[in-house]
């Protein structure tokens, strides 16, 4: 139950910082953006499989 929430959180927290660094810094240029949006899964996705997921 408690896990269930935490991932929950964890993508909106995602959503909110790729969306925040889209407006902020890099509206107009597709590919800076594409690139930075893929890196910032890639380094979540990495926290989560290190810290957040259980065996």
């Amino acid at each position: 139950m408690l896990a269930a929430s935490l991932v929950r959180v964890y993508a909106i927290l995602l959503i909110v910082v790729i969306t925040a660094v889209d407006l902020l810094f890099l509206k107009n240029r597709f590919w800076p953006r594409l690139t930075v949006n893929v890196a910032l899964v890639l380094v979540f996705a990495a926290f989560y499989f290190a810290f957040l997921k259980r065996p």
